[in-house]
């Protein structure tokens, strides 16, 4: 395998150096805490060990010294005259006493303490022991500067060793022993011997700290291995995952795509529908005019026809767009009349169905002074015609009325268009408002005809749509003496 390929083998599991610095940072922290407990723990139990070991070991030490200095004073007693080579033999074994212990690697003073009088004597030396005991004590004098402090303690504590007979040992500086044997010749005690001890137990602990150190660096390393494999494998499952979440994604992005496409097939349908049915109108419209043409009306029915087939242009216009452009519904090329094109409405489409029908009345005021609008007057038409047909599909009374005012308020430059009747009003819940403060009304698909109609709850959608991509405002209300009324708002 190429080296190309094992780095994108690598890559492809998202291994980066900050995970193993989380986890390395997180095992040293931890081995850290573990180490530092665990020493604290090892020191606790070492101070006490090491204490008691320590004095037991100085006083074993000291007692086997003192021991010795006693067998071999008795070997010879005291005050017993000797030959020269007895002198000199006995000094050499002084010496070699003194010699071997100052050997010992944790010893850092030994003498032997002589009380004479009234005065005590610190003697390390085999001459010196020698003339203290067997001549006389002024040879010895030279010897108390070296251990005055020996000396001093052993003043202090001579009264005690002399009742109790035991050894004393009196620990400075919370390491360091100074221990005194009492030395007892032919029953009579005579001093002590003295040996300042200092057990080191640095090597028992470095060695215990070095297996520690070697225990923790191999459970570091087992710990590391096992997380990185458990990095490695949870890694592999994340791939795994994200290429499965990957392939959903597609199939949900298609799924919606399909559903998307099914919802424009639908709403298109119903747009074609909706259109269909007021172009089936129109042109029973047309035919009619048609066929009552003379040389006396040419001009009257040649301009509704023209109105007419314009309008179904319009309507052939929309069933090829699912969303026209912003530029076919406003544009500044429009200057249209609001008022004229209610009134074409009034008198050429809803009063000429009620001619034939005779179940409602309409009637329209229009307002003074409305400014023209920028809007194309058949946007107009789709917006106004669903909101009378409206009232009319559900106005439900035999004198229904209804009625088309508009007005202009010049000082917020504002005209409105009203559309009232009097029929039953509107359902209380479909004027509910949504978060977006869109009222039920006018969403699609909501109406208050029995489901077995098909292609309904599309009137008041399409107009209030329409409406919004105008720039205008369309809202509904009941009003409190019966009926409802419809307001449509633009912003001049």
């Amino acid at each position: 395998m190429s080296k190309t390929r094992l780095l994108e083998k690598w890559k492809e599991y998202h291994f980066q150096a900050r995970h193993l610095t989380v986890i390395f940072v997180t095992l040293f922290t931890f081995q850290l805490i573990v180490s530092l407990i665990n020493k604290s723990s090892m020191r606790s139990v070492f101070n006490g060990a090491q204490e008691w070991y320590q004095k037991d070991s100085a006083e074993k030490t000291a007692n086997l010294t003192t021991t010795s200095f006693e067998l071999l004073l008795e070997s010879v007693g005291r005050r017993h005259r000797l030959t020269q080579d007895q002198e000199t033999k006995l000094i050499k074994a002084f010496d070699i006493l003194f010699t071997q212990q100052m050997l010992q690697r944790n010893t850092e003073e030994m003498c032997v303490l002589i009380k004479t009088g009234d005065s005590v004597y610190a003697v390390d030396d085999g001459n010196a022991l020698f003339a203290l005991l067997f001549n006389d004590s002024a040879s010895a004098n030279r010897e108390n500067r070296r251990h005055e402090d020996a000396i001093r303690m052993f003043e202090g504590l001579s009264s005690q060793m002399a009742a109790q007979q035991e050894i004393v040992s009196v620990v400075t500086n919370h390491h360091t022993f100074n221990t005194f044997v009492p030395l007892i010749l032919r029953g009579e005690d005579i001093g002590a011997v003295y040996v300042k001890d200092t057990p080191d137990f640095s090597f028992v602990t470095s060695e215990i700290v070095s297996n520690y150190d070697q225990t923790s660096l191999i459970y570091l390393s087992l710990i590391s291995l096992g997380l990185l494999s458990m990095y490695f494998i949870s890694s592999y499952s994340v791939k795994e995952r994200d290429e499965a979440q990957k392939l959903l994604l597609v199939e949900h992005e298609n799924s919606i795509k399909e559903q998307v496409n099914h919802e424009k097939e639908m709403a298109f349908t119903k747009r074609i529908y909706h259109t269909h049915h007021k172009a089936e109108k129109i042109v029973g419209f047309i035919r009619r005019d048609l066929a009552t043409l003379s040389a006396g009306n040419i001009d009257e029915v040649k301009y509704r026809v023209s109105k007419y087939a314009n309008f179904i242009s319009r309507i052939i216009y929309d069933m090829k767009w699912y969303d026209p452009p912003i530029q076919t519904i406003r544009s500044p090329i429009f200057c249209t009349d609001v008022n004229e094109v209610i009134n074409f409405l009034v008198d050429q489409i809803f009063l000429r169905t009620s001619a034939k029908s005779g179940t409602f009345e309409i009637s329209f005021n229009p307002g003074r002074d409305l400014p023209p609008v920028s809007i194309n007057e058949f946007v107009i038409w789709e917006i106004v015609e669903p909101i009378v047909q409206n009232s009319i599909d559900h106005g439900a009374r035999s004198d229904l009325k209804i009625h088309i005012s508009t007005r202009f308020d010049a000082d917020s430059r504002t005209s409105f268009v009203s559309i009232t009747d009097n029929g039953h009003g509107i359902l209380p819940e479909l004027l509910e408002s949504d978060e977006t403060g869109m009222k039920r009304l006018f969403r699609e698909n909501v109406s208050t005809k029995e489901a077995s109609y098909q292609n309904v709850g599309y009137g008041c959608y399409i107009a209030y749509e329409m409406a919004k991509r105008c720039g205008w405002s369309l809202d509904a209300a009941n009003l409190t003496d019966g009926g409802c009324e419809f307001t449509i708002t633009i912003k001049n």
